[in-house]
């Protein structure tokens, strides 16, 4: 039997589009922005960090980092970012989203500034040093998720709450945009200023040795947008889900919104009192799994499998570029025009493919709701990643290279116009209060766990067959084909475990996870609230 909403709830519910839900979105999306630009900047500079630190003289090709050093510097972040989204997640839950937000920040601004500043010019100690302070970048990066997340889906709406939620996630397009438009324009003054040979002119003269202020100059730049809004985040009230669900502090979550939606709400401490004796199962329990687990499952698998696929792809987009002629050999290119060209090719798939992805959720996810985006989103990378690895040969031809990029852009934009986005949104909304913050750390942490398959995987699968023909120091791989074919499988499985996830458009969170249920006192009760209040996978 269902207990009647909480006023406090049900006023953020109903309430019409307001400034404050904007500023909101403001304020959680400028850290995905700043996520975005840490996490993929390094994609910008990697071949960079090659020339400068692993230069062999006479050798054929410019240096390149040795495979377990490349793996290091590409997956660290993401070690971080799953053990952030694990332990920020469960501390939301139990310490508030508010008191925790800032501390991710402050992370996330100090670990982009040392990244900048790792010391030495020993190969060694460079880089150890850039995988530490990365490492405890990502960890900051992990928090964000789940509590961006969660605090948005509490503060939003019922209409128009799968938009907030998937416009913060945006913002991820924005930043990846500026890590790509900040490296043109860098590496343009420093090119301007510090010209060189080409490699295979000269190999010690093709690299400047104020390159090795570019790649430093590129990684710090991600603590601006971070540390101009925490400010802005230590103002925002607690949300009064939490102040009212899992503190119990009804008095101060109807003072707090009746301040946020400039409308007299009365505190109704009788009902929160009331709620404590009921819903009190704990997480991973028996009751939990009943209500929650496949949907857990769900969440977990589908951010997993797009993971694997989304972050192995934009990762390598570069290697994917060269392999296919679009940036050239890099022995005809200087070290500073070689970042220019891999900057212009991401730029380029970022503006005309992410960022689109990302607004077409924004726009038609509470039209058409999250299953049928997350569905289309997966159906259309499957196609696309075959279509891209079945005539793979003919795209290497140069007159066909343009068409490989168009498709290669068209996954970008079923990704992000598809389960990339709603992957994001969904945990935010199906689990309880107490819960909420964890699960969407939990169901996070798994898509980094695919992420880190993909970003390490990646490097030896994508590898020429030929040994001999394969980059410095990688054992021979499977090729960028057969890569590409891997990655069409893992998006057919997303498709499959895409029906474990609810639809969960135009309803309360409450609803949802059916805290507003009260306790069955029968055999027949039990049956009835069984996915508590009927919930289904598809829409009907």
């Amino acid at each position: 039997m269902a207990r009647e909403q909480l006023q406090v709830l049900n006023a953020l519910d109903v309430a019409k589009t307001q400034w404050y839900h904007f500023t909101a979105i403001i304020i959680a999306g400028m850290g995905f922005f700043t996520d975005a630009y840490d996490l993929f900047c390094i994609s910008l500079v990697t071949k960079l960090l090659g020339r400068i630190y692993y230069h062999v003289e006479g050798a054929d090709k410019p240096g390149t980092l040795p495979p377990n050093v490349s793996a290091a510097v590409n997956g660290v972040a993401f070690c971080g970012t799953l053990a952030g989204q694990l332990f920020f997640g469960w501390l939301g839950d139990k310490m508030g989203r508010k008191k925790v937000y800032g501390m991710t920040l402050m992370l996330m601004v100090i670990c982009s500034i040392a990244s900048g500043l790792s010391f030495g010019h020993d190969p060694k100690t460079v880089m150890s040093t850039l995988c530490f302070f990365r490492f405890w970048l990502g960890f900051g990066i992990g928090g964000d998720y789940p509590l961006s997340a969660t605090i948005m889906s509490e503060y939003a709406n019922k209409k128009t709450r799968g938009a907030f939620i998937a416009a913060v996630f945006a913002m991820q397009g924005f930043g990846i945009l500026a890590g790509g438009i900040f490296a043109i324009i860098a590496s343009s003054a420093f090119k301007a200023k510090f010209d060189a040979p080409a490699y295979e002119v000269s190999g010690a003269a093709s690299t400047v040795p104020q390159a090795d202020y570019l790649w430093r100059l590129i990684l710090m730049v991600g603590a601006i947008p971070a540390a101009m809004t925490y400010y802005w985040r230590m103002k925002m009230p607690e949300t009064a889900r939490y102040t009212a669900l899992v503190a119990k502090n009804a008095k101060q979550a109807a003072s707090d919104m009746s301040k946020v939606l400039q409308v007299e709400i009365e505190a109704e401490t009788a009902k929160v009192e009331d709620q404590k004796s009921t819903n009190s199962f704990a997480l991973f329990s028996k009751e939990f799994m009943r209500r929650h687990g496949l949907h857990l499952l769900g969440t977990t698998s589908t951010w997993f499998l797009l993971d694997i696929a989304y972050y192995s792809s934009n990762l390598f987009q570069k290697d994917i570029f060269s392999a296919i002629g679009w940036i050239p050999a890099a022995k005809t290119m200087n070290a500073i025009e070689e970042v220019y060209k891999i900057a212009r090719a991401q730029t380029l798939i970022a503006m005309c493919s992410t960022v689109p992805g990302y607004w077409f959720t924004v726009a038609f996810i509470d039209r058409i709701g999250r299953f049928a985006i997350q569905l289309m989103g997966f159906f259309f990378m499957t196609v696309f990643m075959f279509a891209l690895a079945i005539p793979y040969d003919h795209w290497t031809h140069k007159d066909n290279r343009i068409g490989f990029v168009v498709i290669y852009s068209l996954t970008f934009f079923f990704a992000n116009f598809g389960p990339n986005a709603t992957t994001f949104v969904v945990p935010a909304e199906i689990f309880p209060a107490r819960f909420r913050s964890t699960c969407h750390g939990i169901s996070a942490a798994a898509g980094k766990l695919g992420a880190i398959i993909g970003a390490f995987g990646f490097l030896y699968l994508a590898q020429n067959k030929d040994k001999t023909k394969a980059d410095a120091g990688y054992p021979a791989g499977i090729g960028v084909k057969n890569s590409l074919i891997v990655l069409g499988v893992v998006n057919f499985f997303g498709i499959l475990f895409t029906f474990l996830v609810p639809e969960s458009n135009g309803r309360s969170l409450e609803e949802m996870s059916g805290e507003n249920e009260e306790e069955p006192e029968s055999a027949l009760e039990l049956e009835q609230q069984s996915g508590y209040g009927n919930n289904r996978t598809v829409p009907v």
